[in-house]
């Protein structure tokens, strides 16, 4: 059985985990910005943490024992998630990558890791908090 506090951390580890996903495919883009025909790449940050908190909430897996049971359905991986940025002006050589959304992208997603590993510093301290006394 689960608790709140285990609940908790797995939402933030899987943001965490998200986070740093994002933060590479944004360096990833950075640095081909003169690469010819490179599509810049994201992930909806929205969309993968709710797909992985519905897959994480999904209960228990099944496992097929023979060979006619039906396979549990897949979690997905980061890659899954990960999509095309929309092209907002295009370049003669067919690259996608925009450096100011790259950029904003970029200190955006670092802002969120960094909050992400507040909360759970917190939630850690309000722990060693509760078990100390101190």
């Amino acid at each position: 059985m689960k608790t709140l506090f285990d609940r908790q951390i797995q939402f933030h580890q899987t943001a965490l985990n998200l986070q740093a996903h994002r933060q590479q495919m944004i360096a990833s883009n950075i640095a081909n910005a003169d690469t010819p025909h490179y599509k810049a790449r994201d992930v909806d940050f929205r969309a993968a943490l709710q797909g992985a908190l519905n897959t994480a909430r999904g209960g228990v897996q099944m496992t097929a024992t023979q060979v006619g049971h039906i396979a549990s359905a897949p979690t997905p991986s980061l890659e899954s998630l990960t999509g095309y940025r929309t092209e907002l002006q295009s370049a003669v050589d067919g690259n996608t990558v925009n450096m100011d959304v790259e950029r904003a992208a970029f200190a955006e997603n670092a802002l969120h890791y960094e909050a992400s590993v507040t909360f759970i510093n917190g939630m850690l301290r309000s722990m060693n908090t509760a078990i100390t006394g101190q």
